[in-house]
Parts: C-alpha cells; sequence; structure tokens
C-alpha cells in the first residue's frame, strides 16, 4: 500500500494566513463599529426650526423613503438608512404618512419613527351651530387643505364635528365627509322621532333644531327651548326667535351687535316674527342634542323664555308671568351697562277744568263725577248760600 503525503503548511504561510484573518478581522470590526455609531449618533440639524416635516407617500418602497428622507435633510445616507432598515427588518414594516423628525435626531430614532408610525395628526372643528358659511370660513383657514369651495354648502347640511385631515387634502373632500356624516347621524336620530314631535319631516327636523341651537348655550336647556317652539308651533304662534332675524340679515355670519327695531319689523323669509311657522331653511348646522330635542321635546305648556342673566333662560306658561320676566332681565341689563334702575313710567296729568287725563273728551251734556283718589285729602265742604 502506497502512502500519499500531506505537505504541512510551512510557519510562514500560517502566519501570513492569521495575520490575514487577524487584518480582516479588525476591518470588520472597525465597520461595525462605524455603522453601530452612525446607527445611533446624532443625524441632521433641521434647517428650520426644531423639527422637519417629511410625508412618505402610500405604497413607497425603501428606495422612495430613503430619497425622501434625504432630500427633506433628516438623513445623510440612503445607502445607510436602506442598509440598517434591511438589517433590522424595518423595511418591510415602514409606514406611510406625515412626520415631524425632531432635529439631530439618530437613523435609529428616524426608523423607530417610521416603524411605529407616529405620524403628524392635524384636525379641524365645526362648532355647533356654526353656519356653512362659517364652515368654509374654517376650511379655507386651513393652510394644509387645496383646493377652492366652489358653492357654501345648504344650510344644515354639514355634521358639527372633530375631523381629521390630512396635509394635501382638498376642501372639498372635508366637505364631503362632513357631508356623509349629517346624513348619516340624521338617519339615526330621526328613527327615535317621538309621538310629541311636530316636526314631519327630516327637513323640518334640522330647521327647528338650528334655531333651538341659536337660542341656547346650555345643552341642559335644549329639550325645554325644543318644547317651547314645538308648543307654539302646535298653538299657531309665531316662533319669535331672534337668530332668524339675524341669518335674514347676514346668511350666517354674526351680526355683531344687537338687533334694531327697524329689523325686527322687517320682513325676510327666515324673520319668525314677521312670517307663521318655520323659515324655509335652518338658520345653522345643528349639533346631534339639539335634534334629538326637537325629535322628542318633554310634554309641557311653556311657551315663553327669557335670558335670566346667567347664561341660561327662565321659562313662563303665560304672558304676564313672561313679562315679570322680561322686566327682571331688562333691569339686569341696565344694571350690567351701568344705569340706574328705570323708574316706573309717571301718569299722565289730569285736565285741570275736568279732572281728567289728556285726550279724554267728554261728550256733550255728560256730567263729570269726580272721584278722590285713595289716601287724597278729602275736598273741602261747598260753602253756604249766602
Amino acid at each position: 500500500m502506497f502512502g500519499r503525503s500531506v505537505e504541512k503548511p510551512s510557519p510562514g504561510r500560517k502566519t501570513a494566513f492569521l495575520a490575514a484573518t487577524a487584518t480582516i478581522s479588525v476591518f470588520l470590526i472597525a465597520a461595525l463599529i462605524a455603522a453601530w455609531s452612525v446607527f445611533y449618533a446624532p443625524g441632521p440639524q433641521a434647517r428650520e426650526g426644531e423639527s422637519t416635516i417629511v410625508t412618505l407617500p402610500s405604497g413607497a418602497g425603501v428606495n422612495a423613503i430613503a430619497a425622501n428622507l434625504k432630500a427633506a435633510g433628516v438623513i445623510r445616507s440612503t445607502d445607510m438608512f436602506k442598509a440598517a432598515a434591511t438589517l433590522t427588518g424595518a423595511d418591510r414594516r415602514l409606514r406611510a404618512g406625515e412626520y415631524e423628525v425632531p432635529s439631530g435626531a439618530s437613523l435609529r430614532s428616524v426608523i423607530i419613527l417610521l416603524v411605529d408610525g407616529k405620524v403628524v395628526r392635524h384636525y379641524v372643528t365645526l362648532p355647533e351651530g356654526w353656519s356653512s358659511a362659517q364652515a368654509v370660513d374654517i376650511l379655507m383657514r386651513q393652510p394644509l387643505l387645496t383646493g377652492p369651495v366652489d358653492e357654501t354648502p345648504e344650510e344644515g347640511s354639514l355634521w358639527p364635528e372633530t375631523y381629521e385631515i390630512s396635509r394635501g387634502e382638498t376642501r372639498a373632500a372635508v366637505i364631503a365627509r362632513m357631508r356623509r356624516a349629517r346624513d348619516e347621524n340624521l338617519e339615526r336620530l330621526w328613527a327615535t322621532r317621538g309621538p310629541n314631535s311636530v316636526v314631519r319631516t327630516r327637513d323640518e327636523a334640522m330647521i327647528l333644531a338650528s334655531i333651538v341651537e341659536k337660542e341656547t348655550g346650555v345643552a341642559a336647556e335644549r329639550p325645554r327651548v325644543a318644547a317651547v317652539f314645538s308648543n307654539r308651533l302646535r298653538s299657531g304662534m309665531r316662533l319669535e326667535s331672534d337668530p332668524t332675524i339675524v341669518y335674514g340679515i347676514t346668511q350666517g355670519r354674526p351680526l355683531g351687535r344687537g338687533l334694531r327695531r327697524s329689523e325686527i319689523d322687517r320682513h325676510t323669509d327666515w324673520n319668525t316674527y314677521q312670517i307663521d311657522g318655520l323659515p324655509p331653511t335652518p338658520i345653522a348646522n345643528p349639533g346631534g342634542d339639539a335634534i334629538a330635542a326637537v325629535l322628542n321635546p318633554p310634554v309641557s305648556d311653556e311657551l315663553f323664555f327669557v335670558a335670566d342673566g346667567t347664561g341660561g333662560h327662565v321659562f313662563a306658561r303665560t304672558y304676564p308671568e313672561h313679562l315679570a320676566n322680561v322686566a327682571r332681565w331688562r333691569a339686569i341689563e341696565r344694571q350690567r351697562a351701568g344705569l340706574p334702575p328705570e323708574a316706573a313710567p309717571a301718569a299722565p296729568a289730569a285736565d285741570p277744568a275736568t279732572g281728567l287725563p289728556p285726550g279724554v273728551e267728554v261728550p256733550p251734556g255728560a256730567q263729570v263725577i269726580r272721584v278722590p283718589q285713595a289716601g287724597a285729602p278729602a275736598p273741602a265742604a261747598p260753602a253756604a248760600a249766602q
């Protein structure tokens, strides 16, 4: 049997191999240390302010995301970002959206931000009782939104709510969402309409609810106010609601002052001091509580209400009760304005010849009998005939 000789590495070659391995190891360690330091080291400073806003479009891959981040100035190297995202497994979990990256954020912090989906969230609020014209004003003041509003939405067609919006979203799209929300919520509430409601259609519900919404800012009063207006409609009385006068003048914008007597007396399609029943459209966009109140008003015989000086109202069943409440409210108004209490109106002076108030005519041949006032001195006895 013949053996085969095996050449043993010479000591020099072995030394060279070990030296090369050591060198490679040193380079690998150095590279890992460098990568580690880049991963955790502070990133670029924001070009303006304390942070940078960057938007990552939906469906973007790692390459596009890296390019957007580099263009925005929040990372230094697209290659380092892609390598770090791949090595950490984050490349499959990066989320689209708008991000606010703090100035000097490390590569690690940026990746965590994108994986967690901590996007910037923006909101716009349409308050209850605001008109459609005011809703357009709100949207036009939002710099994140784009596009025009070609036409003011119909009054009462928008649902008062807080909506989340995205940068670049169109104003028309937000209005469409507000309309859908109104339709969905109105359908839900309409299904709860009770037998004491005077409204026969959804449109009537929105009109009356808008008046209730504008009459009181106290949520607990809305059912009671709705009951008053429902009672007035049943009895054929006019609603006589001040906010309907304002709407007829401004079409949904604040008047900025008190009403004038001439405006109360002026006829508009919405002035419920001058028209019977409901106006042709809502005067605002009412919220759910006001709509629910007109769909299920409490049983009541109250027909009047007036401010009570505390932000709420005092209610009355009869006109004399209401007049007394109005007098108290007028006194509060005078006190707040620094005016003295209003004196009771003085009785007109009597005619010295007849003792009658001015303007009262005595028919020919009639005899005037003077009756002493209570507490007045008795008339002197007539002198004896001479």
